[in-house]
């Protein structure tokens, strides 16, 4: 399975929602807290030219935030950047 990383922080209600949809799928994922740490935060702005979160990458692949994963998901997009067999 690939590596996802989600920039996030502790306050985000998009954040919540990204993390279900991703537990939910049953994929694990790699959280990285922004909030207090400017550091991180420049860091992600960097890789992924924004400023809100969460930040969402699948490998590489810039998935972007909450509202870009849920269209992957609805799209069918999604299980194939997680490499999830579909049933």
């Amino acid at each position: 399975m690939p590596h996802v990383v989600m920039y996030s922080t502790a306050i985000c209600p998009y954040c919540v929602r990204a993390k279900y949809l991703l537990d939910n799928k049953g994929v694990t994922f790699e959280e990285i807290r922004i909030d207090h740490n400017q550091e991180i935060m420049q860091e992600m702005m960097q890789r992924s030219n924004r400023h809100t979160v969460p930040q969402i990458f699948i490998d590489d692949f810039h998935v972007g935030g909450y509202d870009d994963l849920a269209s992957l998901e609805m799209s069918g997009r999604l299980n194939q950047l997680l490499e999830i067999e579909e049933e």
